[in-house]
């Protein structure tokens, strides 16, 4: 549901993981945790900054508590690599949603998302349903996060590369 490992962008060494939705809904479980708090620790010691791709329907359920502890295990380790003044980025793609989004996808120095991704804790349905009341146009959608305050920057996925370089220039020292 992850893949994890090192890359350059810009010439600058970085982390980088990207879940795989095709993957069980690339949903949290343990090992998905482990690998990502692994990304993150070891681009602290080496003083890299990390950008992760989240897609992801959630924590799997079935895993219980150690599924749900991994939210808290990556959120402690993303606050370790910031302490150590290094970047993170999430790039949030459609969908990016529940635990994940509760955790590490919205924890970023800079939170960047594609066009019209749904990015949110539970869906639309379920909100409406709960709390039987119409959702804004858009609503949970990128743009409208944006509008809002949740989302930093909305980029079209063949701009990344470009825009997430750039963005590294101002934020590392390097």
């Amino acid at each position: 549901a992850v893949t994890v490992g090192g890359c350059q962008l810009g010439g600058r060494d970085i982390g980088l993981g990207v879940m795989d939705f095709s993957f069980l809904g690339a949903s949290m479980g343990s090992v998905v945790g482990e690998r990502i708090t692994y990304l993150i620790e070891r681009c602290t010691k080496e003083g890299r900054p990390v950008l992760l791709s989240c897609a992801s329907g959630g924590a799997r359920m079935y895993e219980g508590l150690l599924s749900l502890m991994q939210m808290a295990k990556t959120s402690a380790a993303l606050a370790r690599h910031a302490k150590a003044g290094l970047p993170y980025i999430p790039i949030l793609t459609h969908p990016t949603m529940a635990g994940v989004m509760a955790s590490f996808a919205t924890l970023g120095d800079l939170i960047v998302a594609e066009p019209k991704a749904l990015i949110g804790f539970a869906g639309p349905r379920v909100i409406k349903e709960t709390t039987q009341q119409d959702l804004p146009e858009g609503f949970q959608r990128s743009e409208f996060l944006q509008e809002h305050g949740l989302i930093d920057m909305v980029v079209p996925r063949k701009e990344l590369r470009d825009r997430i370089s750039l963005v590294l220039e101002y934020l590392c020292d390097k």
